[in-house]
């Protein structure tokens, strides 16, 4: 029990205290923009070797970048920036970890205490700027307390639902000098089933005629989504992942039935309405994975709902479940792939009906341009191995990522289930950092390449090369179709004028290719990994491939004969 004591008292300044407090809890990289307010933290860091030091293009590639890691290891992704402006830029990640269920910690640097509440140079009140942002919002504004509070954020972030903490850390603090023992590692608080709570489970199952799991949420480990496979084949249950959680469950698994979110094949929408039963296992069940809350009626769903999730509120906050477990999504899969089997022989059609459904939705729509998304996103799941990832930006175009791909464990999906554009090129630089040995795909739009492309820059000067896949159909593709279908053929602020995002790449000393024909995709890849440097490779969409279902002027027409 030694390691779990508080050290022995020694004089130290706060910059240094925090940085060991980081280091204890196993924090081996931070991704930051520098800000004199946080000075003594970056000093400390200057001889802390085993802690990593991401400098950034933008506090919004430092957020996005920190959140990235976070879902990636399970551990908290540390982001420092400064005071103010800094920490607002960076509030996008944080609203991003929150509504990922991602452990995720930002220290953000504050004015010195004596200036507090004067409105003084960059000075934000945290609590108030970020109280609906984040699980906690703290200020240190007693030196010798960092330990102990730096322990609280870890184990406020990985415990439950995971998500961000945020501490504002005045000037003066981190600089005075004083005398603080550190802390032990924190320990995550994670709730598990109840023998009663798996009883009424098996016998739900064995009584059901048409059930479906939904899978998603955040927590999950690989054991976890190994585990939850194996509950599904024992008990014959199709599996969908909720919105942007396809990586929860092997898409190449024969219980797979699709993801519920805006590239959702239709069949599995209707079969979730038709299902008796829906066991939702660490998903929040939110607007997207319902499709605007109309897959279960709210407050009562009209099917039987047992829902398992780690944070207690949450459990019947919109839909009353017939059968709410509070746990972890690690410690009910578990527990879930212990049960007896039960004998699903008369409802086996319903699994395989939910599969082909699935398999069917695969076949690309039709259509005469140069380049096929859907065809060259079929020709990708061939040719990645299996422990790739794939970040996923937020627009219509990430449907074909999200329909075609296969996701997988060890691979992952990284995509933000919140919709933040700018999301996907910091994610793939945080996912090359993390596992250099992968193959990392970033999909993202022409909009949100330009929202976060500077942080090639970050990538080339840290020596990662995720491959960024720019899909260049010259407007905002999402806004564009709402547009068409609300206010058919009156255009405005969503076309763009793009730069030459080849020669944007070239100039940071990334490898750029443009992609205009199908056949030629494949070959730009292994080009693009074969040179060694950041590649781009510029996609060039067909602006009538606004989703993966339907044309531009298909959508423009039915708006136009509803209109008239």
């Amino acid at each position: 029990m030694g390691e779990d004591r508080t050290t022995a008292p020694r004089s130290r300044n706060g910059g240094r205290i925090l940085v060991d407090a980081l280091r204890l809890h196993g924090a081996d990289t931070v991704f930051c923009v520098p800000g004199e307010s946080y000075l003594p933290i970056l000093d400390a860091l200057y001889d802390t070797p085993a802690i990593r030091v991401i400098a950034c293009r933008h506090e919004a590639g430092a957020a996005n970048m920190a959140e990235a890691q976070g879902k990636l290891t399970g551990r908290p992704g540390i982001c420092l920036v400064t005071r103010g402006p800094g920490a607002c830029h960076a509030s996008i990640g944080v609203h991003t970890s929150f509504q990922d269920s991602t452990p995720m910690i930002l220290l953000a640097g504050q004015v010195s205490r004596a200036h507090l509440g004067r409105e003084a140079f960059q000075e934000i009140d945290f609590v108030r700027v970020f109280g609906g942002l984040a699980k906690w919002v703290a200020q240190i504004d007693r030196t010798d307390r960092i330990p102990e509070i730096i322990g609280e954020a870890f184990r406020v972030a990985t415990s439950g639902r995971p998500g961000p903490v945020v501490l504002a850390l005045p000037e003066d603090v981190l600089t005075e000098t004083a005398e603080a023992g550190d802390s032990p590692p924190a320990r995550a608080e994670r709730p598990q089933p109840g023998a009663d709570d798996l009883e009424r489970l098996r016998l739900l199952l064995a009584e059901a005629e048409r059930p479906l799991m939904i899978v998603g949420g955040g927590g999950w480990s690989d054991e976890a989504c190994r585990d939850i496979a194996a509950f599904a084949e024992a008990h014959g249950l199709p599996v969908a992942c909720s919105f942007r959680r396809q990586d929860s469950f092997p898409n190449d698994h024969p219980n797979y039935a699709g993801e519920l979110g805006i590239a959702g094949p239709p069949a599995l929408i209707e079969r979730a309405r038709r299902a008796d039963l829906i066991v939702a296992v660490g998903a929040r069940l939110g607007e997207m994975t319902t499709q605007g809350y109309t897959l279960l009626e709210a407050p009562m769903p009209r099917q039987r709902l047992v829902h398992v999730y780690p944070d207690a509120g949450e459990l019947g906050r919109v839909f009353v479940p017939t059968l709410g477990i509070h746990s972890g999504t690690p410690e009910f899969a578990t527990a879930a792939a212990a049960l007896p089997k039960t004998d699903f022989r008369r409802r086996r059609a319903w699994l395989e009906e939910a599969r082909g459904d699935y398999m069917a939705s695969l076949k690309p729509m039709p259509h005469d341009a140069a380049f096929d998304p859907g065809k060259a996103m079929l020709r990708l799941r061939d040719w990645l191995p299996a422990d790739a990832i794939v970040t996923v930006d937020a627009g219509n175009f990430s449907g074909w990522a999200q329909r075609f791909l296969c996701y997988r464990r060890p691979g992952r999906q990284l995509g933000p289930t919140s919709g933040a554009m700018g999301y996907a090129v910091p994610a793939a630089i945080a996912a090359k950092l993390t596992h250099p040995g992968r193959i990392v795909v970033a999909c993202v739009g022409d909009g949100g390449f330009m929202m976060s492309g500077q942080e090639l820059a970050t990538a080339f000067q840290y020596g990662a090369a995720p491959v960024i896949l720019v899909f260049n159909n010259g407007m905002y593709g999402t806004i564009r179709m709402h547009q068409e279908r609300a206010y058919p053929g009156r255009v405005i602020a969503t076309d763009l004028v793009n730069p030459d995002f080849v020669a944007l790449a070239r100039a940071v000393g990334a490898h750029g290719d443009v992609v205009a024909r199908t056949a030629d995709f494949i070959p730009a890849m292994e080009r693009a990994l074969a040179a060694g440097r950041a590649p781009v490779l510029e996609l060039m969409i067909d602006p009538e491939l606004i989703t993966t279902r339907a044309s531009l002027s298909a959508i423009r027409a039915k708006a136009r004969a509803i209109r008239d």
